[in-house]
């Protein structure tokens, strides 16, 4: 039971990052509900991102930069659940 509760609660934080991830793809303007949404997401996330991101910081290119925290992160929970899935 707790178990499951907690695979799913990883899983969920999974979808999160990955419709965090997805958003920030594209541009929203201030006070839009995309803007909003990516407000909360972020709220949501960013305790987990930010001390990823001290340790593996953002990759340059170019003039852009890839943040390979979410990648990190979306690893490890699945590194947490596969175990659980089994057990």
């Amino acid at each position: 039971m707790i178990r499951s509760i907690l695979v799913g609660l990883v899983e969920a934080f999974v979808v999160v990052l990955v419709v965090r991830a997805l958003l920030s793809w594209f541009p929203h303007r201030p006070g839009s509900p995309t803007a909003s949404i990516e407000r909360v997401l972020a709220g949501l996330t960013e305790p987990v991102l930010r001390p990823v991101r001290r340790i593996l910081p953002p990759v340059r290119t170019g003039g852009m930069a890839i943040d390979l925290s979410f990648i990190a992160v979306i690893l490890v929970a699945q590194i947490i659940v596969i175990p659980l899935l089994r057990a």
